[in-house]
């Protein structure tokens, strides 16, 4: 195994339980985001239909280990662990990933499974993202008690905000039950229209709601992000120029100073 190199180690978990709303896209282009800054960047495909492996230019169905595995400790996570051509590593996923779901409710302590596997690879990191399923299932749960953190990508329109509540709900049982640290990172305002009416109404919404928990960067509706999966690529690699790489790489500086203050003010109370 590989020795330590870095003693920031940061789980970051993108979630939502409404489907279509920019999640995968969130995650694989974060990914490819925080790669581009020379971070050490792990993704792991937590979703059975395997986008985020193949937007990640990593065949989903010639994957010799996969999430499924880890998580059901039939491999050791390094072993998983792809290399790829897009900047970051990759653990991924397919269809087996349900086979696992079912698996794993007749195990001990089945929610912590992926949380002890990436504890064998702290150090090697420093940003870990999850992406999860549109559903809060036992994937979701093992992503939840792993993170550090969740992100939540979301459409400006009303029935986001209805599932926003929901979700809501469910961090708080997680962090009651499961993992008292978990925090929510951030809501990432997506597939962002700034000519609709509603579009500018719920974000107005959002920011009353989560105040300094909303990102300033704002994805927007683009043609170039929209394609770059079916290339097997992140934006970024497809088309760097294009507003949505570019609104990727945005937030992706933008979590970087967050976590740099955070880390400041943290050696400053220390001290």
């Amino acid at each position: 195994m590989t020795e330590p190199t870095t003693d920031f180690f940061k789980v970051i978990v993108t979630a939502n339980q409404k489907g279509g709303v920019g999640k995968t896209t969130t995650a694989v282009n974060l990914a490819a985001s925080l790669a581009a800054t020379k971070r050490k960047v792990l993704l792991v495909d937590l979703d059975p239909q395997g986008n985020a492996t193949m937007a990640s230019s990593v065949n989903k169905h010639e994957l010799k280990f996969s999430a499924c595995e880890v998580l059901l400790n039939e491999c050791e996570i390094g072993d998983a662990i792809v290399k790829t051509e897009v900047g970051y590593d990759v653990i991924g996923a397919n269809d087996e990933l349900t086979a696992a779901e079912v698996a794993l409710m007749n195990e001990l302590a089945r929610e912590q499974r992926m949380k002890m596997q990436l504890e064998k690879v702290r150090g090697q990191y420093e940003y870990v993202i999850i992406d999860c399923p549109p559903s809060l299932n036992m994937l979701t749960l093992n992503a939840l008690v792993a993170a550090t953190s969740i992100l939540i990508p979301m459409q400006c329109e009303y029935f986001a905000l209805e599932g926003l509540s929901a979700l809501m709900q469910t961090i708080e049982n997680v962090k009651k039950s499961v993992n008292p640290a978990l925090e929510i990172e951030g809501v990432l305002r997506t597939m962002y229209d700034p000519r609709n009416n509603l579009a500018v109404d719920v974000s107005s919404q959002l920011s009353e709601y989560f105040d300094d928990k909303l990102y300033r960067t704002i994805i927007p509706r683009n043609v170039r992000l929209a394609e770059a999966p079916s290339h097997g690529l992140p934006a970024l690699q497809y088309d760097k120029t294009s507003r949505g790489a570019l609104a990727y790489l945005a937030l992706a500086g933008e979590i970087l100073r967050k976590d740099a203050q955070a880390r400041q003010a943290s050696s400053a109370s220390a001290a």
